[in-house]
């Protein structure tokens, strides 16, 4: 009889839902990152690296 209510009810459920799945891919998408980052630090460090003892090379 209260269709206002039961919409409502049924909004709150889709949204809480949504929220879940939205909470859920952050989450992966942050340890994701987090791994990623790791690796991307290490390699620049040995192009920076590598990079310095070839200018080194130069003043020899």
């Amino acid at each position: 009889m209260d269709n206002k209510g039961q919409t409502s009810a049924e909004f709150i459920l889709l949204f809480g839902g949504i929220m879940v799945v939205v909470l859920l891919a952050i989450y992966m998408y942050n340890t994701y990152v987090s791994d990623l980052s790791g690796e991307i630090e290490s390699r620049e460090f040995r192009q920076f690296n590598s990079q310095l003892h070839s200018l080194g090379n130069y003043f020899r």
